[in-house]
Order: structure tokens, then sequence, then C-alpha cells
């Protein structure tokens, strides 16, 4: 007889959003982001058919996601604390808040995952950081209220099926 373990998924996992955030930290390591900012990418850049003429989304159009939004800060946390602990990611404490950013390691270990997922990843975070570069944290305004208004008739459309409308 074989005997089963718990097997840890991948998915929505310290070391999926780790990487995730390392790949938005290494697209311009001149650039640092606090925690809510890395949030919004990592929304983002699995989501960018999201957005008018941005690359496919990286992950499935899932019907009712958009609920994501709300689970993703400790999922981020975790993984930004996998990272920092592997030497890729390191915190900045200043006066205005806390900061991540690369480190040197970062684009060596992106460089060394050589899979089409980290490949496509790598690019949608390139694309993602060019355009709240081009367009400041508008652009996350934009994205979330599109999200929220989505999430808000998920929810309305629920609450029909269910017999709890007027």
């Amino acid at each position: 007889m074989i005997k089963t373990t718990k097997v840890d998924h991948i998915f929505n996992s310290a070391l999926e959003t780790g990487l995730r955030s390392v790949c938005i930290l290494a697209a311009d390591n001149s650039m640092k982001y606090d925690l809510q900012q890395l949030i919004a990418f990592d929304h983002l850049v699995v989501h960018t058919g999201d957005i008018n003429d941005a690359p496919p989304s990286l992950h499935p159009n899932v019907h009712k996601r958009n609920g994501e939004l709300l689970v993703r800060r400790s999922l981020v946390e975790r993984g930004l604390l996998l990272m920092e602990s592997k030497k890729l990611v390191k915190k900045i404490v200043s006066i205005d808040g806390f900061y991540y950013s690369t480190t040197e390691l970062a684009i060596v270990f992106i460089e060394s995952l050589t899979n089409d997922y980290n490949s496509e990843l790598y690019k949608r975070s390139c694309w993602a950081v060019k355009k709240y570069k081009d367009s400041g944290d508008c652009f996350f305004v934009e994205i979330f209220n599109t999200a929220f208004d989505r999430w808000t008739n998920e929810f309305q459309l629920a609450e029909i099926s269910m017999g709890y409308s007027k």
C-alpha cells in the first residue's frame, strides 16, 4: 500500500507570490514599492487581460475571481518574507514607511528560471511596471475600480439567483 502525505500546493503559496514579487521588483531595480503597490501588481501580472491593450492574462479568467483582492495581502506578505529569507528581496525602512526592492541576486535567480510560465510572468511584470511608471498610482486606481465594479456585479447577480433581491 502506498502511503500518501499532505502535498504543499504551489498555487497561492508563498513561493508563487514571492516569485511574482521578485519579478515585479526586478523589472526595474531602480524602483521600490510598498506592500499595497505589490499587492496591486500581484493581481495585475496574472490578470493583464483585464486591461485594454495588454498582454493576455497569465492565469485563467475564472468566473467570480474578484474576491482574490481581499485575500491577496497575506499571500504577498508571506511571499515577500520567503524571498527576503533567500536574499532575493530586501525591506527598506524609511520615514515614509516600509518598501521592498530587489537584491543583486534577484535577476540572476529570474534568469535561471527557464520555463515558459516564468518567462511570461517576467514579461508581464516588465509591462506592468512600465505602465505604472507612465501613469503612477492612477493606473492602480483604474484597475481596482474596474475590479470592484465587477465584484459588486457578481454579488448582485448572486443575490438575485438566491432570491434575496427585491
